[in-house]
């Protein structure tokens, strides 16, 4: 959804917000406690100190945002979300770089670097999309900005549990290229073991290509922005909504209500209120499917309780993944038939119910070890969403660097010419919070194209 986190903007000031980076910083550290001893404070102090001026910048090439919008435990608003969707900073900086003659070669997969020894990075080598390869000589440096790990198989078995090795990334592209030709040329990897997740969302459309709020050509994109100020907010807002019912997980107040995850076996597999996500994995086809009554149904129909929410954007109840996604959406009159609108045996999710429900009265302990029950699934209709997947969202791990985001080797010494950012140059930054791994993307960035455009020309 494209939120970039940030204290002592202009929006905060034209909302009456006071803040600063020692508050920001301070806030941070209470969203994930338990990794504070792997975080890397100097540096996030030095984030939180330039995230206000990376967001003006963007907001002088053009981009718009909404907010500031609250996230506990910061103590007061910092979350902006870009217009209408993250599309928007690709779209933007795109044409930005076209208009001032940055030459883009697509589909082009380095594979590695070439370094001097003990000396800078003084070239490239890439494979095209039908086999060819070419060869680049670097003048000035280069930037390793090649997203996460999270979907790079050789990565994540060497630094990750087996459990979490064994789940999909979200995003396919992120297949820790930049991590591998990092340490290829010498860099120090740091936080490799932590992720972001595995959250439980639903599987996209089986259509091919799934089309997302904005087309990726920055003419087009920024054209479609044009179209929609003229049909106006509820045709935005019905594309965002699109993308709730898609790319939001589901929300766990759903399990604390009375649902309960089924696999396609139709047996539950888990305590849903404690870490789900895990089993899931294990599972046939790694998939399962939330069920729930009417009453957790009514509930989820309106305001507080929802099943997806892009915070302070949009929304998504029941009735908008019936609108939406009807090809998640099941709904029957009896648990047999709703066994047979998600395709397990009526008989097994039937047991299932009747066992899950003598547990809530207290007539059988759960098999699981839940404790705490809303009450049972006894009131038709009934419902099933899914099927939903854990997937991998992001990944911390990144190549060690310092503030002017240069690759430092394992006894901390700056590798010439070498620079990463984004997912790629974590730093050992932990950032838990929404916001930041765009706000970093943003600020390393810039940072690390400075620093490589200043590098002096002279190569042996």
């Amino acid at each position: 959804m494209g939120s970039f986190t940030a204290s002592g903007t202009s929006l905060q000031r034209e909302a009456g917000v006071e803040d600063n980076p020692g508050w920001h910083q301070e806030d941070l550290a209470k969203f994930a406690p338990q990794y504070e001893a792997k975080n890397n404070a100097p540096l996030r102090a030095f984030l939180t100190h330039q995230l206000a001026e990376n967001f003006e910048w963007l907001r002088g090439l053009g981009l718009d945002f909404s907010g500031p919008n609250p996230e506990p435990p910061n103590r007061v608003a910092r979350m902006h979300n870009v217009l209408p969707n993250a599309k928007m900073y690709i779209a933007v900086c795109h044409r930005r770089a076209l208009d001032q003659g940055v030459e883009i070669l697509a589909n082009q997969q380095v594979t590695r670097l070439f370094r001097e020894p003990d000396g800078p990075i003084v070239g490239l080598e890439a494979r095209g999309p039908e086999g060819k390869i070419i060869h680049v000589k670097l003048r000035r440096g280069v930037v390793l900005a090649a997203g996460d790990y999270s979907s790079g198989d050789a990565v994540k078995k060497e630094f990750a549990s087996p459990e979490i090795a064994a789940m999909e990334g979200i995003n396919p592209a992120a297949t820790g290229d930049g991590h591998r030709l990092a340490r290829e040329a010498g860099a120090a990897l740091i936080n490799m073991d932590l992720v972001y997740g595995p959250e439980i969302r639903f599987l996209p459309p089986q259509s091919e290509p799934f089309a997302q709020l904005l087309p990726a050509d920055p003419e087009s994109a920024i054209k479609a922005i044009a179209e929609w100020d003229l049909a106006g907010e509820e045709k935005v807002r019905e594309k965002v909504a699109g993308l709730l019912v898609t790319w939001q997980h589901p929300e766990s107040s759903l399990y604390e209500h009375g649902a309960v995850l089924v696999n396609r076996n139709g047996h539950r597999f888990a305590d849903e209120t404690a870490a789900p996500q895990l089993a899931i994995p294990r599972q046939i086809e790694k998939t399962a499917y939330i069920v729930f009554d009417r009453v957790v149904a009514e509930t989820f129909s309106s305001w507080p309780n929802f099943v997806s929410t892009a915070p302070k954007i949009g929304y998504a109840y029941v009735a908008d993944y019936q609108r939406l996604r009807p090809d998640l959406y099941h709904q029957a009159s009896t648990v047999g038939e709703l066994a047979e609108s998600i395709g397990v045996d009526s008989a097994t999710l039937d047991a299932t119910i009747h066992d899950y429900n003598q547990a809530t009265e207290g007539m059988d302990l759960d098999p699981f070890g839940r404790e705490t029950f809303r009450g049972p699934i006894e009131n038709p209709p009934f419902y099933a969403l899914g099927p939903v997947k854990s997937w991998i969202v992001t990944t911390e791990g990144g190549v060690r660097i310092n503030e002017d985001c240069a690759a430092l080797d394992e006894a901390g010494k700056v590798i010439p010419g070498l620079y990463a950012a984004g997912s790629n140059g974590m730093g050992g930054l932990v950032l838990w919070s929404h916001g930041l791994h765009i706000g970093w993307a943003i600020t390393s960035g810039r940072i690390a194209g400075r620093n490589a455009a200043c590098q002096s020309p002279e190569r042996k």
